[in-house]
């Protein structure tokens, strides 16, 4: 693995932008300046080729403390000593959190998500911001999350050239939900809007699955991370959840729409509340409660239940603008997206950079999920995310294939998806049977795929996926998710089921819904095994 490969991705999950310095090696003389490193800016690292200060150089994170008469430097620190009497330069930078300096030096008193804040002023989760404090994970014997198994369906599918999967050949038995992804929220009304006209017209034919599997359930997601790109829709999550007549409209819409199309609840998928980033304010961490409380009692008030889930981060920074703590009662269970951890935007991010590492790294996916075990949340109802694609690469050297090895781009879009930077399993599937070359990430429990000299690629297979269904059950989580039922070629889903648990459920065949409509008043009776129907007497 490449050096510094685990600080960018401890980076990454939030370790916070500031957390662990690449450059840490630096101060390895000096206890004091190494652990500051170790906490101090990453950002800092990528430019900076040490920690001291002058009256011509400042600090990227910190300020710069009194100036050493002999050496004309200084160090770059946080707190009083540094940023009090003596100070040469951003002296006004406050720190994360307050160690016991006080508020004058602090920008809070305490790090979001409860995670530690550290001796140097960083909020972090691991030992050097906690002092060997290790927060317990729920431990189970028995397999809690093999009884739940949702697939989310992208109904954009049918626009691809290749590798399409109509509603009616979504593999049932399996699946306990189906989340069709996505619709939208108006922007102006805040009534239910269609991602286009072709994917409106598949709602009914993938809610009539449940006819032929009885149980299942079937979900409408709403948003998705492209309704918070740049455009018309950026801020219609945080609008709607500020504003109570907003929500009465949207409510009322949301209710009539899932009658009409006959799905069994809703999942919003925000991303990311409070992310400047992602078109998100400050006031989306109060706000998205209200909402939420405010949804659950008018769906209470319908009629009939209907479930309600949220999508989470995996990564501190994002999940940082949830209030999970006060959003756990008004939701029956929380997806974590366990997936796409790494990818190709990696590259914009100056305290990662643009090194290749598996975006279904089960360390990582470790460290994301103690934020929920930090706040108390009861592990029953959260859901863990699984891949069925890859996150792909094209990597500067040929001769660097490995982990943590540096790329220039997105590897080469699929014949069927078409995107650089990802491919379907099916997709994947088929360049190994031309000869790719896949090796194991111990570490990260996960497959890697190289070919074509400079073509890299990170996935799940069945090996690998045991191992997370494992840990999803020793961890008594409720369940796992499965992004997307339309990327797969059949195998993964067979994997999953192979090592679950769980019987499939009972699925009838399609010649029973093939009767005639007489335009009587009786009753559908599904057949037995035997070809004879229940109460099958006039």
């Amino acid at each position: 693995m490449a050096v510094g490969s685990f600080t960018r991705r401890a980076l990454l999950l939030g370790l916070g932008l500031q957390s662990i310095s690449f450059f840490s090696v630096l101060a390895q003389e000096n206890p004091s300046l190494r652990t500051f490193a170790l906490q101090g800016g990453a950002e800092a690292a990528a430019e900076d080729d040490d920690f001291t200060c002058s009256k011509t150089k400042g600090c990227k994170i910190g300020c710069c403390g009194a100036l050493d008469p002999t050496t004309g430097k200084a160090v770059c620190g946080l707190g009083p000593d540094f940023c009090g009497e003596g100070c040469i330069s951003t002296c006004n930078y406050k720190s994360e959190c307050d160690p016991g300096w006080g508020a004058q030096w602090s920008n809070a008193s305490t790090c979001p998500l409860n995670v530690c804040c550290s001796d140097f002023g960083f909020c972090g989760t691991t030992s050097d911001f906690c002092n060997g404090v290790v927060t317990p994970s729920p431990q189970c014997n028995t397999r809690t999350a093999d009884e739940k198994l949702i697939g989310y369906y992208e109904g954009w599918n049918m626009q691809r050239p290749c590798g399409t999967m109509p509603p009616e050949d979504i593999p049932l038995g399996a699946y306990t939900h189906i989340n069709f992804a996505f619709a939208l929220i108006n922007p102006t009304t805040f009534r239910i809007d269609a991602m286009d006209a072709e994917t409106a017209k598949m709602y009914k034919r993938v809610t009539k699955l449940k006819e032929r599997q009885p149980g299942l359930q079937v979900w409408i997601a709403i948003g998705g991370w492209a309704m918070n790109d740049p455009g018309p829709y950026r801020t219609t999550f945080s609008d709607l959840a500020k504003s109570t007549s907003a929500q009465a409209s949207f409510f009322e819409s949301l209710v009539t729409f899932m009658k009409a199309n006959n799905f069994d609840g809703v999942d919003i998928d925000w991303e990311y509340p409070v992310a400047e980033d992602r078109g998100g304010i400050a006031e989306d961490f109060e706000n998205y409660v209200t909402f939420l409380k405010n949804l659950r009692n008018h769906l209470n008030g319908s009629g009939r239940y209907y479930g309600l889930t949220l999508t989470l981060p995996a990564s501190y920074w994002y999940m940082k603008g949830f209030d999970i703590i006060k959003l756990e009662p008004w939701v029956d269970w929380f997806n974590i997206m366990t997936y796409d951890i790494h990818g190709v935007w990696d590259s914009t991010v100056k305290s990662i950079g643009p090194y290749a590492f598996a975006h279904t790294n089960l360390t990582e996916i470790q460290l994301g999920l103690e934020l929920l075990w930090r706040n108390n949340i009861n592990p029953a109802r959260v859901v863990m995310g699984l891949g069925f694609y890859g996150r792909t690469f094209t990597m500067k050297d040929p001769n660097c294939m490995s982990a943590g090895c540096e790329f220039t781009e997105g590897a080469k879009g699929g014949e069927c998806t078409g995107t650089p930077g990802v491919l379907s399993a099916a997709e994947i599937n088929k360049i190994i049977e031309d000869g790719a070359k896949v090796s194991h990430d111990l570490e990260a429990a996960a497959k890697i795929v190289t070919w074509g000299g400079n073509q890299w690629a990170s996935f799940d297979d069945a090996e690998t996926l045991k191992i997370k269904l494992d840990y999803a059950n020793q961890r008594c989580l409720g369940g796992t998710m499965i992004w997307a039922i339309d990327l797969d070629d059949g195998s993964l889903l067979e994997a999953l089921t192979s090592v679950s648990t769980k019987k499939k459920e009972e699925v009838l065949a399609e010649s029973d819904f093939d009767m005639p409509d007489f335009g009587t008043n009786w009753d559908f009776v599904p057949k037995e095994a035997n070809g004879k129907r229940k109460r099958d007497e006039l």
